[in-house]
């Protein structure tokens, strides 16, 4: 992270960005207003092609139903090219009697109006006065009853009869063995011979029914997709025929442009409706959407250009100070064997060669000066060392004589393992730091000579939690002196007592305490170490405390180090403070 905030605040990165914004910012700019200008007259445009194909198709469909309705027309007029007057004719005799229309069988008028156009599929004539019906199919098939199928056809035609009726789009299944998709056209044939009545003297009905192949040659010619919807409908918006599956009959509402489709209607006035046209949107401008990712595709490609080429010129100017940054660093973390390496006479060549004349007198002043401080302190350190060893040493060996007098026990053996253990721990004079582990096993080899020596009057007991990592350093004979003193003035006194160890994490820091049970120290007694710890001229006669607790110092800072706690008749407690030093850092 703090790598990237310096990245983040170096004047190359800045450089290198406003170069990539004067760059980028009128490119995008004018590629969003080309693509939008582009787009926008291709939508305008194919929206107005579109509107007027369905002009043109609303134009076409009501010239069919004109034609279809003239079809049927033709029980008056009698045919195409020619005008019989029918009008004075006695049509009800003429139907009901000799089964004619216009002195043309009815069987055959109904073939004449079958064969007139290729969308016609079928022609029924539903005779008034006895129900009977005639049909003709172009593809023989007969009527499943002898009634006519529709009564509610002739109902709703009852109440306009001079009127044509258009019924929407439904199966013709009143044939045998038939599921075409029709719509029916129907005229009653009106008696206009004679006196006017009233109630017009209907003589029969005619229906047509016209292949809906006739509307989806229309729609073939929008080339309508999956997504789109086409719909005919009446004055009060019912189906007459759909794309879609909504049922004859059904009313749709028209719907206005929404964010998914284009809405375009024409009117149909033989309907007294309308055909719409919803069009999906994204089928519709698939293409323009094509092309648009392609032309986005290379505006990205060409700012990634710009941004590789930004970030090489950056990297490639700024390469130099970050090699010499770089170095510093190696500098600041006290390695002084660097140099940085002159590439060029220019500026960033002379600022290189200044760094590398600065690390040599650098390394000078440190050699004079630093270095033989280090080897003062290291030479104090020794002494320290050299102190606690051989008091240490001659206790030891005055406890394995003693007891060698005393008892002559095989338990002598024990004793010599352990201080031969001892020795290869103390005598060893490599890294001055060990793991907390080393140190405790240490500290065992130690306190079993002590028990053994007093007789088992005093017990080690040790505590550590499972989240203490023993692997943690800490400074080398620095547990022994302490419990050492804790059994020479807390416990001998007594007679019989208990040194404790407990570790502890505190944050970074590791404590580790060691209490004992015994005679404990007056307030002044503890004062006067306290004062004695703080101060390192001071003489005094707690030497194993003082050694420690400045050998803490001197290895890990002046944070650290060693506090007493005692009270009277109670006990002692020390706790020694180190820091807390993972394994690899």
């Amino acid at each position: 992270m703090l790598n990237r905030g310096r990245r983040s605040s170096s004047i190359f990165v800045k450089f290198s960005a406003s170069f990539l914004l004067v760059g980028l910012i009128p490119l995008l700019a004018l590629s969003f207003f080309s693509v939008q200008t582009f787009s926008g007259y291709v939508e305008r445009y194919t929206t107005s092609n579109l509107q007027q194909m369905v002009l043109y198709m609303g134009y076409n469909l009501n010239s069919a139903f004109n034609q279809y309705n003239e079809i049927s027309k033709l029980m008056y007029t009698g045919r195409y090219d020619g005008y019989i007057d029918s009008y004075s004719r006695n049509q009800t005799a003429n139907v009901n009697d000799q089964g004619q229309i216009n002195a043309i069988p009815i069987d055959s008028f109904l073939k004449t109006l079958l064969f007139s156009d290729s969308y016609i599929t079928g022609v029924q004539f539903v005779r008034s006065s006895d129900g009977r019906v005639y049909s003709q199919q172009k593809e023989n098939r007969s009527l499943v009853a002898d009634t006519f199928a529709r009564p509610e056809w002739l109902a709703a035609m009852a109440a306009d009869p001079a009127k044509v009726a258009v019924f929407p789009a439904h199966t013709d299944d009143y044939f045998f063995d038939s599921r075409k998709t029709v719509f029916t056209i129907g005229r009653t044939l009106i008696d206009t011979s004679g006196r006017v009545t009233r109630e017009p003297k209907v003589v029969g009905t005619l229906f047509l029914d016209i292949d809906t192949s006739l509307f989806r040659q229309f729609s073939e010619e929008l080339s309508l997709g999956p997504k789109d919807e086409l719909y005919l409908l009446d004055g009060q918006n019912r189906v007459y025929f759909s794309n879609q599956d909504a049922a004859p009959g059904t009313v749709v509402n028209p719907v206005l442009d929404d964010e998914e489709r284009i809405t375009l209607s024409q009117d149909i006035p033989f309907l007294e409706g309308q055909v719409i046209a919803r069009i999906h949107r994204g089928s519709l401008f698939e293409q323009l959407l094509s092309a648009r990712t392609t032309v986005y595709i290379a505006i990205a490609i060409c700012a990634v250009v710009m941004i590789v080429m930004g970030a090489w010129f950056s990297r490639r100017l700024a390469a130099p100070i970050r090699e010499l940054i770089r170095q510093m660093t190696v500098v600041e973390s006290g390695n002084l064997d660097t140099q940085v390496t002159v590439n060029s006479n220019d500026e960033m060549g002379r600022l290189a060669h200044g760094f590398n004349r600065m690390v040599e007198r650098l390394r000078i002043y440190i050699d004079e000066a630093y270095v033989a401080q280090i080897k003062q302190k290291q030479t104090e350190l020794n002494a320290l060392k050299s102190q606690i060893r051989p008091h240490y040493l001659y206790n030891t060996l005055e406890v394995i004589r003693m007891n060698a007098v005393d008892k002559e026990a095989g338990e002598v053996a024990d004793m010599i393992l352990a201080l031969s253990d001892q020795l290869k721990y103390v005598i060893d004079y490599g890294e001055d730091r060990v793991s907390l582990g080393s140190e405790l096993a240490h500290l065992h080899n130690y306190f079993y000579i002590i028990s053994v020596r007093y007789e088992n009057r005093y017990m080690l007991q040790q505590d550590i939690p499972p989240e203490i990592d023993l692997s943690w350093p800490v400074l080398k004979l620095s547990l022994q002196p302490i419990v050492e003193n804790a059994v020479q003035h807390g416990l001998r006194q007594k007679g019989r007592g208990t040194v404790g160890i407990t570790v502890e994490r505190r944050e970074d820091r590791l404590a580790v305490t060691v209490y004992d049970d015994g005679i404990g120290m007056s307030r002044e007694t503890l004062s006067q170490i306290q004062r004695n710890l703080e101060d390192p001229g001071a003489p005094s006669k707690n030497v194993g405390l003082k050694n420690v607790h400045e050998r803490i110092r001197t290895s890990f800072g002046e944070e650290y180090g060693l506090t007493v706690s005692s009270r009277e008749h109670i006990g002692t407690s020390v706790t020694l403070v180190f820091p807390v030093i993972e394994q690899g850092a």
